[in-house]
């Protein structure tokens, strides 16, 4: 009654009281901002969390777990070179190099050029590292030749040649192989030819008599 009868007796003071009042709401008003914004600049990740949403800034997660990294920029990127052809290297040691001539037979070299005949007239072929006495014309066939005067050898001589002929025809035949050609030998002689097959019979397909002399 006290307190009615003061605010009845002077209006002034619920006026003033009024002011003070708004005055304060405001100042509480402005103070909760204050420590919302100092709350999301120390806390960014519970800030987000209070408002109702689920993105954490990258600092924040960088900052919990340092294996994380941030994204390089768009600065940073560099479209992948493509990748180099997988035959690319057999292509380059499988291409055919024309040498020259190594043993300077000329009746060896006159029989290489003709019978198959040769592609480069007057040449060996470098393939895959191995000299070949020819490649014929017209089609990927490598071609050696052998102008030995096989059947005037000895026994002895005979069988030292056809083994080390024959060791060296299987890898000449694989390396042809290997790189697309056909392999052709060409012997002088059907003693020579059949010695050869029947030290290796595989050997067969791969060896033709030229009849070519020394």
């Amino acid at each position: 009654m006290g307190l009615g009868v003061c605010v009845l007796i002077a209006p002034e003071i619920v006026v003033g009281a009024i002011v003070i009042l708004g005055v304060v709401v405001v100042a509480a008003a402005i103070k909760e901002e204050l420590d919302a914004y100092e709350l999301r600049r120390l806390y960014p990740e519970e800030a987000a969390t209070a408002r109702g949403t689920k993105e954490v800034p990258l600092e924040a997660v960088s900052k919990r777990n340092p294996k994380l990294k941030p994204e390089p920029s768009g600065q940073d990127w560099r479209p992948p070179m493509p990748p180099a052809p997988l035959d690319r290297a057999r292509h380059s040691r499988c291409e055919p190099i024309p040498v020259p001539h190594r043993g300077g037979d000329d009746a060896h070299d006159a029989c290489a050029d003709r019978v198959p005949p040769n592609r480069y007239h007057g040449m060996d072929v470098l393939v895959d590292g191995k000299h070949f006495d020819a490649l014929q014309v017209g089609v990927r066939v490598l071609w050696e030749i052998k102008t030995d005067q096989f059947d005037t050898y000895s026994d002895f001589l005979q069988e030292q040649v056809v083994k080390d002929q024959v060791a060296e025809m299987l890898e000449e035949r694989r390396i042809a192989r290997a790189c697309g050609y056909g392999f052709v030998v060409g012997v002088s002689t059907h003693a020579h030819k059949e010695a050869l097959i029947d030290l290796e019979p595989s050997l067969a397909p791969n060896i033709v008599v030229t009849g070519c002399e020394r």
